[in-house]
C-alpha cells in the first residue's frame, strides 16, 4: 500500500489547475476519486495475479490415453532386430492403426516404445535436442547406444521423482565399434540390458519363447522368423495388438526400418471358435 500511495500521491493545486477556496471545496470529491482509482488498481493487480497463477499450474498425465502395446527386440549375428505393431489404443478401442513406434536415434541407436504415445513424442523431442547438441561439437565422435540408454534411464527416473512420470517402457538397441548393445527402461527408471528384451505383455508371452529359441549366431532371416513367431503369439493373446507389424534392424552400417506387413494367422483352433466351452458357470 505504501508503494501505491507513493505512485498515486495526493493531487495538488498545480495538478488540478485550481486555487484557494475552489481547491478546498473540491477536496472531499477529489479524495473519493483517489480512493476509487486505488481500488480499481488493486483489483486489476489481483486479477492479473490470478490469471498468471492459473497459467503456471502444472498439467500432468494422470493416466495414459493413447497407448501402444509390446515391443520385442533381440541381438543377432550382425546387430539388433526390433519388432512392434502399429496399433494405438484409446482405452480399450483400437483407435489408430498406423503409429510408428520404432525410431532411429543418431547414428548408432534404435528406439522402440510401448505406452503413452504423446509421452513417446516428448521423449523423441528430448533425444532430438541431445543429438543436435552432440553434433554441434563437431569433434568426430557421436553418442553410442549405451550413452543414449543411460540418458533415458536418468530422464525416466527424474520424472518419476517429480511424481510426473513419462508413461512408457523403452527399448534401446544399437551397434558402435562392433559392440552390440540392447537394454530397456520402464516408467519408473528400472533398467537392464540383455540379449533379448520385451515390454508390455511381451515380457510374459514372448520372452519364454526367446529363452528357448534365441542364440547369438542367428542370421537376419532366422531373427525375423523368431520375432514373427513372438508377434503372432501376442496377436492371438493381446487384445491391444493389431495385425500390422513393423520390423527394424540396426547394424554397424546404420538403421533400417522396414515397411509394415501382416502376419499369417490361423483362427480355427477349437479354443478360439468356442472360448467359453467347459468354463464353469458359462452359458
Amino acid at each position: 500500500m505504501r508503494l501505491l500511495t507513493e505512485l498515486l500521491g495526493t493531487p495538488t493545486e498545480a495538478d488540478l489547475g485550481v486555487k484557494g477556496t475552489t481547491y478546498q471545496s473540491q477536496l472531499p470529491e477529489l479524495r473519493l476519486k483517489e480512493k476509487k482509482s486505488r481500488s480499481s488498481l488493486l483489483l486489476s493487480i489481483q486479477e492479473t495475479s490470478s490469471i498468471m497463477g492459473s497459467v503456471a499450474e502444472s498439467q500432468r498425465t494422470l493416466y495414459p490415453y493413447v497407448t501402444g502395446s509390446s515391443v520385442v527386440a533381440i541381438k543377432y549375428k550382425d546387430g539388433i532386430l526390433m519388432a512392434a505393431d502399429m496399433g494405438g489404443s484409446y482405452g480399450s478401442t483400437l483407435r489408430y492403426k498406423s503409429i510408428e513406434r520404432l525410431k532411429p536415434i543418431g547414428k548408432h541407436s534404435l528406439l522402440g516404445a510401448s505406452g503413452e504415445i504423446s509421452d513417446f513424442q516428448e521423449i523423441l523431442r528430448y533425444l532430438d535436442e541431445l543429438i543436435l547438441y552432440d553434433n554441434m561439437w563437431d569433434d568426430g565422435n557421436s553418442l553410442g547406444p549405451k550413452e543414449v540408454h543411460n540418458y533415458l534411464t536418468r530422464v525416466m527416473y527424474n520424472r518419476r521423482n517429480k511424481f510426473n512420470p513419462l508413461w512408457n517402457s523403452l527399448v534401446l538397441g544399437g551397434v558402435k565399434n562392433g559392440q552390440k548393445y540392447l537394454g530397456m527402461v520402464n516408467m519408473i527408471g528400472i533398467n537392464f540390458e540383455d540379449n533379448h528384451v520385451a515390454t508390455g505383455l511381451g515380457n510374459h508371452l514372448a520372452r519364454p519363447i526367446l529363452r528357448d529359441e534365441w542364440n547369438e549366431n542367428l542370421t537376419f532371416e532366422e531373427g525375423v522368423k523368431l520375432l514373427e513367431k513372438c508377434m503372432r503369439v501376442l496377436l492371438y493373446r493381446d487384445r491391444s495388438a493389431v495385425n500390422k507389424i513393423q520390423i527394424s534392424k540396426i547394424t554397424e552400417e546404420g538403421a533400417t526400418v522396414y515397411p509394415p506387413f501382416s502376419l499369417k494367422t490361423y483362427w480355427e483352433f477349437s479354443a478360439f471358435r468356442n472360448p467359453a466351452a467347459g468354463a464353469a458357470g458359462s452359458w
